[in-house]
């Protein structure tokens, strides 16, 4: 079983590089089911549009996850409610339209859970993260009620993302990190089998300030007051993401490999 899980989409360009790259990838590493983070993928940068939504799943993703921009694009409050394959974070402040996890079936007939999760340190204001997650592992049994378990953990900073890892080691298929646009070079199965990376970084153009504009956003930074809004880089995309093999018997990875693929960083794959 081989799962693609792919960083934040930023803007044009991302979604450039996805629509374009993503079917073949998806047939050259012969992958059952595909995740992306989309909540970028709107052209300015910061949420994601019905559009970006269609785009995305006709390219091949299965599931899209999202987080703290999911609401940027006033439209996604109503078009959340009638696409549960685009998932908004389980532990946003109650009530919100959407669903924060859903259970779905793969090209190969097997059942995926997928889970979005947002941190508490230095985001959005949102329920307590670990407790929601320590719920869902109450409720949700690998290999009983799903055959493969995906979490997406959308959050700031780098120990939230390990201690939530080291929660659902041996419990999931993989946790992935995703919001500081940054791949982490952490990518490993961990002890109990579950795989684990704290930030898949983004599908954008890296010739910028985490798929920003870079002059603009050194202009805020030397608060010159020519800076305008943030608005996204729209140079060649590098698609970022991971897969992991998955053993079909206990759910749990049996193999990992890191996807750089385009645009200006070194390519792996």
């Amino acid at each position: 079983m081989n799962i693609l899980v792919l960083g934040d989409v930023v803007g044009p360009s991302g979604m450039k590089a996805v629509k374009e790259k993503l079917p073949a990838l998806i047939k050259e590493k012969k992958v059952d089911f595909t995740i992306v983070n989309g909540e970028n993928a709107a052209d300015s940068g910061v949420g994601i549009s019905k559009q970006n939504t269609e785009d995305l799943f006709n390219a091949g993703t299965d599931v899209i996850t999202s987080g703290n921009h999911i609401w940027d694009e006033k439209e996604t409050m109503q078009f959340i409610t009638q696409e549960k394959r685009l998932l908004r974070p389980e532990n946003s402040i109650k009530p919100a339209p959407g669903e924060g996890l859903g259970i779905y079936n793969s090209k190969n007939n097997k059942k995926i859970a997928v889970v979005n999760l947002m941190g508490n340190i230095f985001m959005k204001k949102s329920e307590d993260v670990f407790q929601a997650a320590k719920k869902f592992i109450a409720n949700i049994k690998l290999k009983k009620d799903a055959d493969f378990i995906v979490v997406d953990m959308h959050g700031e900073i780098t120990s939230e993302k390990m201690a939530m890892g080291y929660l659902f080691d041996g419990k999931v298929t993989m946790v992935v990190g995703t919001h500081t646009h940054v791949p982490t070079s952490d990518h490993r199965i961990m002890e109990k089998g579950t795989a684990y990376q704290t930030d898949l970084g983004m599908c954008g153009d890296y010739n910028s300030v985490i798929g920003m504009n870079r002059d603009n956003s050194l202009k805020k930074f030397l608060k010159d007051s020519s800076a305008k809004k943030h608005f996204p880089a729209l140079g060649e995309a590098t698609i970022s993401g991971l897969i992991v093999t998955a053993d079909e018997k206990t759910g749990l990875a049996k193999k990992i490999q890191p996807i750089i693929l385009g645009g200006s960083l070194e390519k792996r794959i």
